[in-house]
């Protein structure tokens, strides 16, 4: 049954009836036939509904903000932020599909060739707990801008997120069956994949789940995009702007309580600056003030369920035991909730749970080296690729990072982000394909190729 929990305390506060298979049928037909018409509309028709959700997004992220601080724990005002973000996608589409979607001339042996981007159809979403409004939303922002319809299966603790995104929909004026929320458990999810009504899937979540969706879609040879884990470098050398590499870091590693694919887990430091990055993160990690996600003076929330909670602190506890050094933090609070203490790791053995693990929670592990091609190394030494970050004032430097950090993206002397204007994505076990930018719109399009003789038009 899906269950609203508040991080902050422990406490149930709203359970919600789950759908059943009559249910699931029912949302298949309605998005069938909804699709018949959608996809017929024109891009100004679909921009004017997105707009109009944009609208509601941003005169309710206080609302919206505040619900999914209830559900899964992140500050109020990350939360807010995280609302008013998914407005931004909604615009970014409604103004640029168009352009991304039109036909493009191409030349070959016929009189006329071009390339039409047309819909697939129906596209199903299975979305995590972490990013509840945004996830979903740069998802659909470019799907229904294309023409397709989609399905949302959001993760069993965030349901009233979940209602809430098609609320939104429904309320802008997008057409019944155009965009439905499923609250159904993931054994539902192969049976979705495999029905012909369902065209393509995309998911954003850990490793396990992307390889179970991913391997069923190649079963009846349908597109899937898989966003996953990540145990991003952040990579910090002698002609860093050190500061801000400290500020930078702190920010990249904390965001979302810790609780972000694409935060700043490993810091690869060169050995000239060591001790001061450390020293610096150490003294803010420890002026740190846990509390309440929705008070103003908490620094630090709860994270989303009391088994990642234990999970992480079961890591911590390994890899200290393994031969990691505990710098600071390290013990569970004794308190409601599912608190966990801005933690640091060093020294830490290969063999360790943090050299390979990803990290899913305010917890920074640190790693010397002498040198860039140590750091390159070291930051390649996972199974991850998700982004990287690195701070250098030094042109060949910069160059060698963007050469040569497997990951896909690297950002130089800023934190990783999204932003609806650039792709989005990994490679290696962090997964494949893109979202946002115009890459991220033609993922679940038919590019379809035309070549015509005598053209009447």
């Amino acid at each position: 049954m899906p269950t609203s929990i508040n991080p902050a305390n422990g406490e149930t506060f709203e359970e919600i009836a789950g759908h059943d298979d009559e249910h699931v049928q029912r949302v298949l037909e309605n998005a069938d036939r909804a699709y018949a018409q959608w996809r017929l509309t024109s891009f100004d028709e679909r921009a004017v509904i997105l707009r109009k959700v944009a609208d509601i997004l941003e005169a309710g992220q206080n609302k919206y903000g505040r619900l999914a601080t209830l559900e899964m724990g992140k500050r109020l005002e990350e939360a807010k932020a995280e609302v008013k973000k998914c407005a931004t996608v909604c615009r970014y589409y409604a103004d640029h599909a168009a352009e991304f979607l039109s036909d493009k001339i191409h030349e070959s042996d016929a009189e006329k060739t071009l390339v039409s981007y047309q819909p697939i159809g129906l596209v199903l979403a299975v979305m995590p707990w972490n990013y509840p409004f945004w996830q979903l939303f740069r998802f659909a922002a470019p799907n229904l801008m294309a023409g397709n319809v989609g399905i949302l299966k959001h993760a069993s603790n965030v349901p009233q997120c979940a209602m809430a995104i098609e609320e939104i929909f429904t309320e802008a004026g997008l057409p019944q069956g155009c965009f439905q929320t499923l609250l159904i458990g993931s054994s539902k999810i192969e049976a979705l994949i495999d029905d012909e009504r369902v065209k393509a899937v995309t998911l954003t979540g850990s490793e396990p789940a992307g390889a179970a969706v991913a391997s069923q879609a190649a079963k009846q040879i349908k597109k899937a995009v898989l966003e996953l884990g990540g145990s991003d470098a952040f990579i910090v050398m002698p002609s860093a702007d050190i500061d801000a590499a400290i500020q930078t870091g702190i920010k990249a590693r904390m965001q979302n309580n810790g609780q972000s694919c694409i935060a700043a887990k490993r810091f690869i430091v060169h050995e000239d600056v060591y001790d001061e990055v450390i020293d610096g993160f150490k003294q803010k990690f420890e002026a740190m003030t846990l509390g309440d996600p929705m008070d103003e003076g908490t620094d630090l929330g709860p994270l989303a369920t009391k088994d990642i909670r234990d999970e992480l602190a079961g890591q911590v506890d390994e890899s200290v035991k393994d031969g990691a050094t505990l710098v600071t933090g390290g013990k569970t609070p004794d308190r409601d909730g599912w608190f966990y203490p801005p933690t640091i790791l060093a020294e830490i053995p290969k063999d360790a749970p943090a050299y390979m693990e990803e990290f899913f929670g305010p917890v920074a592990l640190f790693f010397k080296v002498k040198n860039i091609d140590e750091a390159i190394e070291i930051a390649n030494a996972t199974t991850f690729g998700l982004s990287s970050a690195a701070f250098t004032k030094d042109g060949e430097e910069q160059k060698r990072f963007i050469r040569d950090l497997v990951a896909g993206g690297t950002f130089i002397n800023r934190m990783t982000a999204s932003d609806p204007r650039i792709p989005f994505g990994g490679v290696k076990h962090s997964g494949y394909g893109r979202e946002l930018s115009a890459e991220g719109v033609h993922e679940f399009v038919n590019i379809k190729t035309v070549a015509i003789d005598s053209p009447a038009f």
